[in-house]
């Protein structure tokens, strides 16, 4: 699924267990105090430091979508590590189909933070650090509440690329241990759909594009809200600078560039557009339509193949009827692209297939009106016109 853009990192564990000593000894002492001395107040606003992270969009389909951690500093301790919630091992048996079917497990880690910035160096991509202004209480609640997060009991967890993610992860490990209640104030982006949202990182990867709007059904074209559109990294980095703690203290405090790149969107490496093969198909058929009125010919071996790859996309969105991502179970995209037409092939090549194709007919005219209510995937209407025309002119040819 093209939607596992959102980068996850390598783990790397060499000071780990330093950072899980720190946030043992941190817990120990917010049990034990639960409200910290004026003294202890003041030690652990000098020592420890938590700060919000977001690495910037990268030229691959994986990384469009840039990234989110935390940056947790015990300076008494000398412990600077990134707090990661991206980590997946891909060489799983099954993970595709896993990631597909809303069924894959990613972990949380802790590694060293100087790691984390270089591998976004070298991969050409820009790091903001926001500071947060918390209180000593909120620092300490986080650190036993990561302390606790990264127990192996705890670590792993059920992906869900809008709803549960890296970024969400880093985002409720924040918001969730506030002393007060978040307000976020109105986003440039409100009312966006989270198709509407996806489709800011692809501008430049029209392929990209096309493969999230295929796998996309009609509940990714609802109006999200402020919570729900923070499962970008960006959005979530945006709405954190603006946010304000029981309506009079912010949540940032400031900004640092860490890695100062520019932005690179990268571009398609396919020389045609998603548009331009449609219109092509299109243009094949109407060609090849109107020389079988004229030659007298009947091209049955390039109805045979339209129904032949119909049939086999048809299978891939029918298989999303069953998988546990909530926007990708209702597409009306299914009811041109299904595997019905694997069945009809057979009795096309025989002549006998009248009914068929009234079947079909009727469900490619279901899916233009469709097209009211969902976004289709780019060129997919042309593709619509294109079927349309092969069967009304087998359906009259077979009378």
């Amino acid at each position: 699924m093209y939607l596992c853009a959102v980068k996850c990192e390598k783990p790397l564990f060499r000071i780990a267990f330093l950072a899980l000593t720190l946030l043992f000894v941190s817990g120990l002492e917010c049990r034990a105090h639960k409200e910290p001395s004026p003294e202890a107040k003041a030690r652990i606003d000098s020592t420890l430091s938590v700060s919000f992270i977001t690495c910037g969009p990268g030229a691959e389909a994986y990384s469009l979508y840039g990234h989110t951690a935390l940056h947790f500093i015990d300076r008494a301790n000398g412990t600077d590590v990134a707090v990661n919630w991206g980590i997946f091992d891909f060489n799983k048996p099954n993970f595709v189909g896993r990631f597909v079917f809303g069924l894959t497990d990613y972990l949380m880690g802790i590694y060293p933070f100087e790691a984390f910035l270089r591998e976004y160096e070298a991969e050409g991509r820009w790091v903001k650090e926001q500071q947060l202004n918390l209180t000593p209480e909120e620092k300490l609640s986080i650190a036993e509440a990561i302390w606790e997060n990264y127990r192996p009991e705890n670590r792993e967890y059920r992906y869900n690329y809008f709803y549960d993610n890296c970024t969400t992860r880093a985002r409720d490990m924040i918001a969730d241990h506030l002393s007060g209640k978040l307000n976020y104030q109105q986003s440039a982006n409100e009312g966006l759909s989270f198709r509407d949202l996806v489709h800011q990182y692809c501008r430049q990867h029209p392929w990209a594009r096309f493969g999230n709007d295929m796998l996309l059904g009609l509940q990714a074209d609802r109006p999200t809200t402020t919570r729900e559109r923070q499962f970008l990294p960006c959005e979530t980095m945006n709405d954190f600078d603006r946010a304000v703690v029981d309506g009079n203290r912010r949540l940032v405090t400031g900004t640092t560039t860490l890695v100062d790149i520019p932005e690179n969107p990268g571009e398609s490496s396919f020389p045609l557009s998603p548009r331009a093969c449609g219109l092509l198909l299109l243009g094949i058929v109407v060609v090849l339509t109107i020389w079988e009125f004229i030659a007298r010919k009947d091209f049955r071996w390039f109805d045979a193949l339209l129904m032949l790859l119909c049939g086999l996309s048809g299978i891939v969105l029918f298989a999303m009827l069953f998988s546990q991502h909530p926007t990708v179970r209702l597409n009306l995209q299914l009811l041109l692209l299904n595997p019905l037409p694997l069945f009809f092939i057979w009795p096309m090549l025989k002549g006998k297939c009248r009914w068929q194709y009234t079947v079909w007919i009727i469900l490619i005219c279901c899916f233009i009106v469709g097209a009211f209510w969902q976004t289709y995937a780019e060129g997919m209407m042309t593709v619509a016109y294109s079927l349309f025309i092969r069967n009304t002119k087998r359906l009259k040819s077979e009378k």
